[in-house]
């Protein structure tokens, strides 16, 4: 079953075209890589499926539910507010800059979501919250503020917070990124215990190996295209576009 489907998907910024007729499908239980340079669109694409900007044309489906469409007459439609709502719940998010909420505790952190939006009781919510903080090694942070973390430990409550949603697909935007290479492993190995557990997952990476050793499917964009996809073993081999094997060479695997 295709838990996320997105065809002909395009975004625009004016005149500046960031996604351009982006097509592909995540299976249930998948893990896909998204690779590529930088401003090839990739972050844009995970803002687009999760809501956070509008796409300009093309059709999204989560979990067989309809986003958003374009008609006949090329009008972009999205569902109305109740199903996009539900869409927003089968969907986590993972930034690159961790956005935990300074002036709340971690426990906080990860329960506000769950007791306000799922209206959990909080009992429940602060129960499951410190099982998933168990799960990352920070039992003993929840009363821990985000300023007194360091910055895989922080990621590691924003892994923490977006699976306190259950989210049936889950997004990440570059975890790494805002790491230094010694806590980039520990989020990596987080991210690999969640593939293991059969997780629907996307992933935004700039690391090759992680991609390679990871992901069911890769995708490699650039300039707003999917320029090729397909296994590790075709993206990272000898089949892969020569777009592709020179965007690797900068990369040792």
């Amino acid at each position: 079953m295709a838990m996320l489907e997105v065809k002909n998907l395009s975004k625009n910024f004016d005149k500046l075209k960031v996604l351009r007729d982006i097509s592909f499908n995540v299976e249930k239980g998948e893990v896909v890589a998204v690779i590529g340079p930088s401003g090839s669109g990739k972050s844009t694409l995970l803002r687009c499926i999760n809501q956070l900007e509008r796409a300009s044309g093309g059709e999204i489906n989560v979990c067989g539910i309809n986003m958003m469409s374009t008609n006949e007459k090329g009008r972009t439609v999205f569902a109305d507010s109740k199903t996009l709502r539900i869409i927003r719940l089968k969907t986590g998010l993972v930034f690159q800059n961790f956005n935990l909420f300074p002036h709340m505790s971690v426990l906080r952190n990860i329960t506000e979501a769950p007791v306000c939006v799922l209206k959990q009781d909080k009992n429940t919510a602060k129960e499951k919250a410190l099982m998933l903080l168990g799960k990352m090694g920070l039992e003993s942070k929840a009363d821990s503020y985000p300023s007194e973390l360091s910055g895989g430990q922080q990621q590691r409550v924003s892994i923490a917070r977006a699976l306190a949603l259950d989210p049936e697909i889950l997004f990440f935007d570059e975890p790494t990124s805002a790491l230094d290479p010694e806590l980039t492993g520990e989020i990596l190995k987080v991210i690999k215990e969640l593939a293991a557990e059969g997780r629907t997952m996307v992933i935004v990476t700039h690391e090759m190996a992680f991609a390679h050793d990871v992901a069911d499917k890769v995708i490699f964009m650039e300039g707003g295209y999917i320029v090729d996809e397909g296994t590790p073993d075709h993206l990272f081999g000898d089949d892969a576009s020569e777009r592709v094997k020179q965007f690797l060479q900068r990369f040792n695997r």
